[in-house]
């Protein structure tokens, strides 16, 4: 296609998109005369009849030949694509629907959507250097077709000889044999690999080689051993050295999750030792079951791809091209005496939700950080508004990161909350679906490590049971989903942002359409922890809202205790003390509160979970070593995936 202007320039848009466009005016890139001729176009085609509002075509992008993707992307880029297919690599496919017509391949750090059917041409990527990512999504698409009925819509493993048996099903297989429906209670079946026969001290509390680990995994889980026997408040000056080591290791290994779980690790350890507000021991038990989960995970042939449960392949950041972003509120958190703000951004095109952080020294609240300076905008303004950027760096945990520079900025622009444009694996009109949706996630300890995966756009029909909880400071409501079911929503008071139940009771009672929230199971439902409302035609991100919190709310119905909840709470609690202390050094009762804690457990109908916390009990004794390990760690995974899922 060519166009001609009065002025004799001309302007020439061969296959390929804007990229491929030639001008004679000399301009660098996209120019106004190539734009022109993309709207003349239009135009034309609209004048004559051709909406493109026509039938989804059914072809597969399987179906390019590698000759095709060697002319379009050059020998260099095919080469280098197929060394990452030697290494393997985690790809899912979206096929075409009415809804989205475009058939698009999801990897690792980025998308590939093939704009026009059978054209290789308008394949395009959201990352900035795409052609090898575009031959890894047709290849992945080939594997696709191939195995459709066995591979379903998850994630699945391409090339890489670990991979060949591992298809990547929705079910997963933890070597804890943790059952889908928690109250089944199963036994433990350990995986060859973890012997619970213990272990002598010394080879838990060893001093740390000098050489790196032949396996990484190995080490981090040696490492998670000694800090369960000597505990977060004991640990020696020998420790922070060693930790660093074993994350250099796991960095140059590849295992990204495992990596970052240690990077928190090493966090709540410094939080610890600089006795900052931070440091949480039961974020700490929970770190050390992860690390462990991730191994045995890794180490079984069953369920999830390998690559998926440690991050391999996985970059540490990306380079991406312009994208635009619908802002979905942000959450203000109290780090000791500084604040974090985190930014909530939907990318639409990729169907997922990214996070933008900031950290600001001093004890502000929410509302005075509205006005503070993020990413060239203000807090305010980029967490309610529209974003466009071509300076986005997205990292394998699905953080953002925008450069500011003179040449390519990101614009700002004010929404009113039009959030019915977002794809289904953002938007949840069905809250069963969404249900249904969570329950066939795995086990979070062995998913991907990625910010923001539980947060979702719901649209709402109506809010009702709206009331406020004076013993635990809790506002609570029933929201319905506008094509059904329903969830609780639970939102408590926070110091750091102290207005913020008054702004949500209000939006809540104003017909609101939409709201950002996490999601999680909880009691046999969905609980809703909000991030903003829509409603009356604007973004109420309550987190950022003015006031001092004493509007007077309405007072709800005392809740009926959940003896499971305070099982399950009291059981995890025991644990983290455990690996706060140090196995080695409990007082006297501790086993004794283990037995009742425990018989509580069986009382509620989790017998096997009781049955662990009396092994762990009766492994303790005066000179724990890796057999206790081995038990605590079964009844943390095994607890906190069942209060992840009940």
């Amino acid at each position: 296609m060519q166009g001609k202007f009065p002025d004799g320039v001309m302007c020439l848009l061969p296959p390929g998109g804007l990229e491929a466009a030639e001008c004679s005016c000399g301009a660098a890139g996209a120019c106004r005369h190539v734009v022109a001729v993309v709207l003349a176009y239009q135009a034309a085609c609209s004048a004559s009849g051709s909406s493109g509002a026509e039938a989804v075509e059914e072809w597969s992008p399987g179906d390019f030949a590698d000759a095709a993707l060697e002319a379009l992307l050059g020998k260099r880029s095919i080469a280098s694509a197929k060394r990452r297919l030697a290494t393997g690599y985690l790809a899912r496919v979206h096929v075409a629907t009415a809804e989205e017509p475009v058939p698009w391949v999801e990897l690792p750090n980025c998308s590939v959507r093939f704009l026009v059917p059978r054209d290789l041409a308008y394949a395009r990527s959201d990352a900035r250097d795409d052609k090898d990512a575009i031959a890894l999504a047709v290849w992945a698409w080939r594997v696709w077709s191939e195995r459709a009925a066995e591979l379903g819509d998850g994630h699945f493993a391409v090339g890489g000889a670990s991979e060949a048996d591992r298809p990547g099903a929705s079910a997963v297989d933890l070597p804890a044999d943790l059952p889908a429906d928690p109250t089944a209670d199963r036994p433990i079946d350990l995986p060859v690999g973890h012997s619970s026969s213990p272990s002598s001290d010394s080879s838990s509390s060893s001093s740390p080689s000098s050489t790196p680990s032949s396996d990484p995994l190995a080490s981090v889980t040696d490492l998670a051993v000694d800090v369960f026997l000597n505990g977060v408040a004991n640990l020696g000056a020998g420790f922070t050295p060693r930790l660093a080591r074993v994350r250099r290791d796991l960095d140059a290994a590849g295992l990204r999750w495992p990596l970052l779980a240690a990077d928190d690790l090493a966090d709540q350890i410094a939080a610890h030792g600089e006795r900052a507000a931070r440091h949480r021991p039961e974020l700490v038990a929970d770190l050390l079951a992860e690390l462990v989960a991730r191994s045995r995970a890794a180490a079984t042939a069953k369920g999830q791809p390998r690559s998926r449960v440690l991050g391999t392949g996985e970059a540490a950041e990306v380079a991406l091209r312009r994208l635009r972003l619908t802002a979905l509120g942000c959450r203000v958190q109290a780090i000791g005496d500084d604040r974090r703000v985190l930014v909530f951004l939907a990318d639409p095109a990729a169907g997922i939700v990214l996070t933008l952080e900031n950290r600001y020294p001093g004890p502000a609240l929410g509302a005075d950080l509205a006005g503070h300076r993020l990413a060239g905008s203000t807090v305010g303004t980029l967490a309610g508004g529209n974003v466009v950027t071509e300076t986005a760096y997205r990292r394998a945990d699905r953080r953002l990161r925008l450069a500011v520079n003179r040449i390519a900025r990101s614009t700002v622009s004010q929404s009113g909350g039009a959030w019915d444009h977002l794809p289904p694996a953002l938007l949840a009109r069905d809250l069963d679906a969404l249900a249904a949706e969570f329950d066939r996630l795995p086990p979070r300890l062995i998913r991907p490590r990625v910010d923001a995966e539980d947060v979702r756009v719901i649209e709402l029909t109506q809010v009702t049971d709206l009331g406020y909880h004076p013993g635990s400071q809790t506002l609570t409501a029933t929201v319905h989903g506008a094509a059904g079911g329903t969830a609780e929503l639970a939102a408590e008071h926070r110091a750091v942002a102290p207005a913020a139940l008054d702004a949500l009771a209000e939006a809540l009672t104003q017909n609101p359409r939409f709201i950002s929230a996490t999601v999680r199971r909880a009691r046999g439902g969905l609980v809703l922890t909000p991030i903003a409302v829509v409603a009356t035609g604007r973004v109420i991100v309550p987190d950022l809202t003015p006031g001092s919190g004493t509007t007077d709310l309405t007072a709800a119905t005392t809740p009926t205790p959940d003896p499971l909840t305070t099982a399950l709470e009291s059981a995890l609690t025991l644990l983290a003390e455990t690996t706060h202390r140090g196995a080695r050094h409990l007082p006297p009762t501790f086993t004794t509160r283990l037995t009742t804690t425990a018989h509580t457990l069986a009382t509620t109908g989790l017998s096997h979970s009781a049955t662990d916390l009396h092994t762990l009990s009766a492994t303790l004794g005066p000179n724990p070593g890796r057999a206790a390990f081995d038990a605590w760690s079964n009844a943390a995974i095994r607890l906190i995936t069942t209060a992840e899922r009940r």
